[in-house]
């Protein structure tokens, strides 16, 4: 996601305009979070392949964004429904599994995974340039939204400066292991690389300043709603409107 990689296309989705999509991947991701009817969630399903056909991406990189946030959702999924109170379906010993824990924990993998994928449909296949210009368009307020573009522009720095570290402490035969050096040699690496993004932050700021930064970008370049984005938007809303009705019934 850091490249960008779904961002280089010529789809029908890539040439939206990006408010229509921040804002439906933003109504989008309440209503099929605050639902728990599952007619709801297969139209929401229903829409995700859809966008998914327009966008034409490869199935395979999206699935490997999918998995690594899926690492932590099997988590909840594997504990839920052994710890939430309800009628017991399956005893081990003194585990027992919920019904009610059971639907739970499959209603929350399916809500997580669908506003995942909207998400990297809709917003990663724009560029961070563009995304940043139409938070600003949406009046989102301008500090947070530089401290997005900000995050975004300068997380590959430390992650260069990070990787740079971790090849110094291999080159001096680092090898991690169970005990305190370990911790200590983790503790010190960590403490460098906030030092290190410190005085590059100091850096980039008086550069910016010099150049009269005066905590806004200029922009030069403004989006236009076309036909096909104003016809776009009014089916996106009745299709909003269906699903918070069958959602919120």
């Amino acid at each position: 996601m850091l490249q960008e990689p779904f961002a280089n296309g010529n789809s029908f989705i890539h040439n939206l305009d990006p408010r229509i999509r921040i804002l439906f991947a933003f109504f989008f991701a309440i209503i099929v979070a605050t639902t728990w009817h599952l007619s709801a969630l297969l139209w929401a399903f229903f829409f995700v392949v859809v966008v998914f056909v327009l966008t034409k991406l490869n199935m395979r990189d999206i699935l490997k964004r999918i998995l690594v946030v899926n690492t932590f959702i099997v988590l909840l999924v594997i504990i839920l429904p052994f710890s939430y109170p309800g009628q017991v379906i399956y005893a081990l010993g003194p585990l027992t599994l919920t019904k009610q824990g059971f639907f739970y924990a499959l209603y929350i993998f399916l809500k997580s995974n669908l506003i995942l994928t909207c998400v990297i449909l809709l917003l990663s296949t724009t560029s961070i340039f563009s995304l940043a210009h139409a938070l600003h368009h949406l009046h989102v307020p301008s500090k947070l939204v530089q401290l997005i573009f900000f995050t975004f522009r300068y997380i590959h720095v430390i992650y260069r400066q990070y990787q740079k570290l971790m090849r110094a402490v291999k080159l001096r035969c680092f090898t991690p292991k169970t005990n305190i050096y370990t911790y200590k040699t983790y503790a010190y690496l960590v403490a460098s690389l906030l030092i290190k993004s410190y005085d590059r932050s100091e850096r980039v700021y008086k550069a910016m300043v010099c150049r009269g930064f005066q905590g806004t970008f200029p922009v030069f370049r403004h989006f236009k709603m076309t036909t096909k984005d104003r016809l776009l938007s009014m089916a996106a809303t009745i299709y909003l409107l269906f699903l918070a009705i069958l959602a919120w019934k």
